[in-house]
């Protein structure tokens, strides 16, 4: 759904200023790539926090604290 609501959006952008739009069909590959390395270091530093998290809660459920679902 939401990829085709930037499709409709970008046609909109083509109508007004079709400059504008083939600008942007262009850079997006440029922006992915670049936006790339620091998506995996959050996803590298969210599993940091994850292990970390599950490291200082062992000890509770070891000792069978209440269960979280």
């Amino acid at each position: 759904m939401k990829v085709i609501g930037i499709f409709f959006l970008w046609c909109l952008l083509l109508v007004v200023c079709w400059p504008v739009a083939l600008l942007a069909l262009v850079l997006a590959p440029l922006v992915w790539l670049i936006a790339l390395p620091f998506r995996l270091v959050g996803v590298c530093v969210g599993a940091t926090f994850a292990f970390i998290k599950a490291l200082l809660f062992l000890p509770a459920r070891l000792l069978g604290g209440p269960a979280k679902a």
